[in-house]
């Protein structure tokens, strides 16, 4: 299993229709370590993201949408003034995917030299 960012953002999301089990808390342990600033809610990961300004927070929100479509795994997204709540689950499955993690791993990549 991968545990670095940066071998998390050359992968790409495979399809998930469900008939896979999520992933146990000995997978999700490593691969949480390796997403600073990255937490779990029970079947769920998210982070929370501040900006300087709603100018700053739509351009974030777009480009984390942008992932979204190229890699067929969309976010729960909270929006704020200055915030933005990102959050991934593999609704298929009822947990927790490595694409939840691929996915984490390249939204960081926006706002993270």
């Amino acid at each position: 299993m991968v545990h670095t960012i940066d071998e998390l953002v050359r992968k790409k999301c495979a399809p998930c229709e469900g008939g896979v089990a999520a992933m146990t808390d000995a997978q999700i342990t490593p691969m949480l370590k390796g997403l600073p600033g990255w937490q779990r809610d029970g079947d769920r990961i998210f982070r929370n993201y501040a900006f300087k300004d709603h100018y700053q927070v739509q351009a974030f929100t777009n480009a984390v949408m942008w992932i979204s479509h190229r890699e067929d795994h969309h976010p729960n997204l909270v929006v704020g003034y200055n915030t933005v709540k990102v959050e991934y689950w593999t609704h298929a499955i009822g947990g927790l995917s490595e694409n939840d993690f691929i996915c984490a791993a390249k939204v960081d990549q926006l706002v993270e030299q």
